[in-house]
């Protein structure tokens, strides 16, 4: 079979319109999120909730928040699972995955040590759900032992457990907390029911169709772990080493880009090495690293500018002085004038959006 060659400006712009970042926006939320599959969940919000400025990145100030909250709460047109917000009609691809969990032998033996207390909890979300994890006793039998948060928190492990084996699913939430209900009352009847094999196809075909080009033979994430084997077309791109997988449908179109800020949580940079060899961009979240250490600042938002990753914005949203603190603007090449206007553009806009005014310096 012939290998595909792209030069290093069609892999780039494949990857940008796989997820939705060119120039023709996405009708709305539901677009979206079919789109990219995937919205992480992350607590970090030093400039907005991950999810929340992902969808800002894609639909602009038109996006709500609520908006995000009635699709998974109200209209049940996207669910949350494993810190993911995803299309309700792929559900379908994940349920073998959740019959088949766990394949570890520690969670298998402590549920079958704790058999009695998950019937317990089921008895008490099918009673009174939807509930938070505090309002549900703890009735276990053997405490869950890890050595970080998670240790003795039996309650919320029995939950995350019954999540991952599809017998519970997260209803919504009450502030930054989850409200738990039984899956049979947030999932729809009549989901169609897969084999394994089937389910793989289709979520490697999504995974690819999502990014766009993939290293071939990269190893799954915790989000999609699943290696992609042989979906899409084999592809090499100038001037960088070995292979890659191309999703064929995002061949030969045409390109017009535009420029916004991203969260370092945004699938188009969430692969490090991906972006170091498709777009020569070097980043790392630095919200760990103690100040001294740190390059670009604690929650830098790399600047997409067309197919180029050029920069990263050193900001954060102060909500008691209402104010959008940008203390740095890291140039990775020097911007020209339409550049840096189009930058400052999307710091107003993002700023407006958050209902705070533009800062400078630190």
């Amino acid at each position: 079979m012939t290998v595909l060659r792209l030069d290093p400006a069609e892999a780039r712009r494949i990857a940008v319109r796989a997820q939705l970042l060119d120039a023709p926006r996405p009708a709305d939320l539901l677009a979206v999120v079919r789109g990219l599959s995937l919205l992480q969940i992350d607590p970090i919000a030093a400039v907005a909730p991950s999810a929340d400025l992902i969808l800002w990145s894609r639909l602009g100030r038109a996006y709500r928040p609520a908006q995000l909250q009635q699709a998974l709460e109200r209209d049940r047109t996207l669910f949350e699972h494993n810190a993911m917000v995803r299309p309700m009609e792929d559900l379908a691809l994940h349920l073998p995955a959740m019959a088949a969990w766990p394949a570890r032998e520690a969670p298998r033996e402590w549920l079958r040590a704790n058999d009695r207390f998950r019937r317990d909890v089921l008895q008490r979300l099918g009673a009174a759900g939807p509930l938070l994890s505090r309002e549900i006793p703890d009735t276990s039998a053997v405490p869950w032992r890890s050595t970080g948060w998670t240790d003795s928190r039996n309650v919320t492990q029995m939950l995350e457990f019954l999540m991952l084996r599809g017998e519970v699913a997260v209803a919504g939430r009450r502030g930054r907390q989850r409200l738990w209900d039984l899956a049979e009352r947030v999932y729809p009847a009549g989901t169609p029911v897969l084999s394994p094999e089937e389910a793989r196809r289709r979520r490697t075909a999504r995974r690819l169709r999502s990014l766009g080009i993939v290293r071939a033979g990269a190893p799954g994430t915790p989000a999609e772990p699943l290696a992609l084997g042989e979906v899409g077309v084999e592809a090499v791109v100038e001037g960088v080493p070995g292979t890659w997988r191309v999703d064929p449908e995002a061949l030969g179109r045409p390109f017009a880009g535009r420029t916004v800020l991203l969260s370092p949580f945004d699938r188009l940079v969430h692969d490090r090495t991906r972006i170091k060899d498709l777009f020569g961009f070097e980043y790392t979240l630095e919200m760990y690293k103690p100040r001294a250490a740190r390059r670009w600042g604690y929650f830098a938002l790399p600047v997409l500018h067309g197919d180029r990753l050029i920069g990263k914005v050193d900001a954060a949203a102060d909500r008691g002085s209402g104010t959008f603190t940008v203390s740095a603007v890291h140039e990775d090449v020097p911007f020209s004038p339409s550049t840096a206007e189009a930058v400052d553009e999307q710091l107003e806009d993002l700023a407006a959006w958050l209902g705070l005014r533009v800062s400078r310096g630190g």
